[in-house]
């Protein structure tokens, strides 16, 4: 791409997330509603749709009988960690709000990476997140980790934050949430995340429904147990909406089968900012023909587009942080390079397959005040969940890509206008 043409539609993608961020049609903190329930959202990271209900998970399947639950929740894509949960606090598809992969190259700002010191940088997260909106509204926030809330967004980060910490165990953070639950009334957040990955962890490990993987369930199921139990103790299972859901599911994959790119051509003619399930690959100069020649096209166990021709359904490509083409595997496949060799055990756990695949599909489940208890929605997209959580929270939703008509059905009536 000539740099006049990835100038033109970086200012373009710069001017569109000014617009998500604006804060001018926000109430001052006088105005804030006073009247809300509290909001826990809690994301087990990973987790496919067809876990919850399954008897894995006894106190999950408990909330998944007698709360509104979906059939599934189709992931955006790509089927990533970073993308998909930052879509979830924003309502916008990864190519409007700019996380488009874990590891991304930006034409201006450079490398991102979601586990180093660039994945703190609020200059790649756009779009507004549901705390910053929460706060502009005069509520309190804190966040039990959750992608981007590390990062400054729009100047502000959470009232209560921490740097993740994968040693904490689900019922330290559960601890640390009951805690935030304490504090005076003027102090205490009204919307909180709880972020628990250990399910995820251990599945890329050894698999989906490895024995480390089925360990790390009953470990995230004691600790929302306890959560539960901590709800009941305060008085406030009542005044608390909750809200548990995955922001993608998991499959298995074999060592063997991967395909290395450069086999298909060398690494010379191309550079690439990701590999794995789906891999960003820029031509480098003199041979944007050549590697479009070879690539583009349906190949033994994946596919590449390049980036304005993607599958529609995807709403992707519109990003210049999205590379001139893009190779997505087929499910249980990787696109690695040799230099680049998986772990040698013979099966993990994966995800960044097509949305479409069933395995991809992630859960949702809500109680509280504010839902009918064992409604039961169809599948939706999980922009759509932005729009639950301005609604629950009494504030004004920011521009986004979902639609709160997915859960008018299991709403509870409300007199508020708030939203």
């Amino acid at each position: 791409m000539h740099l006049p043409l990835v100038r033109g539609a970086w200012l373009a993608m710069l001017l569109c997330l000014a617009a998500c961020s604006s804060p001018a049609r926000r109430p001052d903190a006088a105005t804030a509603p006073t009247a809300a329930p509290t909001l826990l959202l809690v994301s087990i990271d990973g987790l496919r749709a067809d876990i919850p209900g399954s008897g894995r998970m006894p106190t999950l399947d408990a909330l998944f009988a007698q709360g509104t639950r979906a059939a599934w929740v189709n992931p955006s894509y790509p089927t990533l960690t970073f993308p998909n949960h930052y879509t979830l606090v924003t309502g916008l598809r990864p190519d409007r709000h700019g996380i488009v992969h874990n590891d991304l190259h930006d034409p201006l700002l450079g490398r991102f990476e979601s586990k180093k010191a660039s994945g703190r940088d609020g200059r790649f997260w756009g779009g507004e997140p549901i705390w910053v909106g929460a706060q502009r509204a005069g509520l309190k926030t804190a966040t039990m980790f959750w992608p981007g809330s590390e990062a400054e967004i729009a100047g502000r980060r959470p009232d209560h934050w921490r740097p993740f910490d994968g040693a904490m165990t689900p019922a330290q953070r559960v601890a640390d949430v009951l805690a935030w639950l304490d504090l005076p009334p003027a102090e205490r957040p009204r919307f909180i995340t709880l972020y628990l990955e250990q399910y995820d962890v251990a599945a890329h490990a050894a698999g989906t429904f490895s024995p480390q993987a089925e360990e790390a369930m009953r470990g995230i199921d004691a600790a929302l147990a306890t959560l539960l139990r901590g709800l009941d103790a305060r008085g406030m299972r009542a005044t608390t909406n909750l809200v548990v859901l995955s922001d993608h599911g998991m499959a298995d994959v074999r060592t063997s089968d991967t395909v290395y790119l450069d086999d298909v051509l060398p690494e010379a003619m191309f550079s690439w900012s990701s590999l794995g399930p789906v891999a960003h690959i820029t031509p480098r100069s003199g041979h944007e023909a050549e590697v479009a020649r070879r690539l583009i096209g349906r190949h033994d166990h994946y596919a590449c587009w390049n980036r304005d021709a993607l599958p529609a359904a995807w709403h992707y490509g519109r990003s210049p942080r999205v590379a001139p083409i893009v190779c997505q595997s087929d499910t249980g496949w990787r696109l690695q390079l040799r230099r680049h060799p998986l772990p040698k055990q013979a099966l993990k756990g994966e995800h960044g397959f097509a949305p479409e695949d069933p395995q991809m599909r992630a859960f949702f489940v809500a109680s509280g005040p504010d839902f009918v208890a064992g409604a039961r929605l169809p599948a939706f997209d999980n922009v759509d969940v932005y729009p639950l959580l301005a609604h629950l929270l009494r504030i004004p939703a920011a521009p986004n890509d979902g639609t709160l008509d997915t859960f008018r059905p299991a709403l509870t009536p409300r007199t508020d206008t708030a939203h």
